[in-house]
């Protein structure tokens, strides 16, 4: 249904989601530079509520064999990847997948360069978020010069022809940039170093691309120029509270997608069979994981 989903990408999805009603406590006290942040208990209170529209319409693009691509780009500690956490968490696996491709390899070098991306589209029914997607010859490998000026133009050239391709072929294609300031990325970087378990969040190339700032800013810009078409258009997210930025994006998923309520009736759980003279085996023939946590 090609010409639905040119509708609903354009922006004539209905937003059926109200702002929280707990305006009292909208916000907590200032965070970093970026302001008040927004308050954990309207954030948890709206994202349990969108989560749930999320399965919604994950029954829906699997009764519909409907097929949707999501796009996540923006800087580095942008926080894509968290607003991707918390837009597929509550969906199944098995119809929902996260793309997050590493360099390509030498072969991969050799393809065209859309191949390796393809691959991994959608089926129908199924969803696919990649976190970095083809745009990224437009972005870090036009920065960081991992590609000639020449991939550069041909690039700019191909896709929009290539995202109208899959517009026709009746995939939605939603992309997403997640903007932040550089005092907040900066914050976030310092953040990442004093957390051991976030470190590997943080490369080398991540701290390249900091020195890069306005470079990045300017290939952006032509990116946008470019590739900004009404098939496919570029929606920014501001992303200096992550909280705000998860919800204003899941609740802009969803108003992109004409979805229904499909979810099935609950099933009823009948009583258990009789399971015949079945003995369990010995506790002490069996190896069992320690339990460090006794109950009190």
């Amino acid at each position: 249904m090609p010409s639905d989903v040119l509708a609903a990408v354009q922006g004539n999805g209905v937003d059926v989601f109200r702002p929280s009603e707990l305006l009292e406590d909208l916000v907590e006290a200032p965070g970093s530079k970026a302001g008040k942040r927004l308050s954990r208990k309207v954030y948890e209170h709206d994202l349990a509520r969108l989560q749930t529209e999320l399965v919604k319409m994950q029954y829906w693009v699997k009764a519909t064999g409907f097929r949707l691509i999501v796009l996540f780009e923006g800087r580095d500690a942008a926080g894509k990847g968290g607003t991707i956490k918390r837009l597929t968490e509550p969906m199944n696996p098995r119809g929902c997948r996260v793309v997050a491709l590493s360099k390509p390899s030498d072969q991969e070098s050799s393809q065209w360069y859309f191949q390796r991306y393809v691959q991994h589209f959608p089926s129908a029914g199924e969803i696919v978020v990649f976190d970095r997607s083809w745009y990224n010859r437009a972005g870090v490998e036009r920065v960081m010069g991992f590609c000639s000026e020449a991939d550069v133009q041909l690039f700019m050239q191909s896709c929009p022809e290539f995202e109208r391709m899959l517009v026709r072929s009746g995939i939605m294609v939603l992309k997403y940039w997640f903007s932040v300031s550089d005092e907040e990325q900066e914050a976030r970087f310092r953040s990442r170093i004093e957390d051991p378990t976030r470190r590997w969040k943080l490369s080398p190339m991540d701290l390249e691309s900091r020195n890069r700032w306005v470079e990045f800013s300017r290939a952006k810009d032509e990116m946008f120029a470019r590739t900004n078409i009404p098939e496919a258009p570029w929606f920014t997210v501001e992303a200096n509270d992550k909280r705000r930025a998860r919800l204003n994006c899941i609740r802009h998923v969803l108003s992109k997608v004409p979805y229904d309520d499909m979810t099935p009736p609950a099933i009823e759980l009948p009583p258990r069979a009789e399971q015949g003279d079945y003995v369990r085996p010995p506790i002490n023939e069996q190896f069992y994981v320690p339990n460090a946590y006794p109950y009190v």
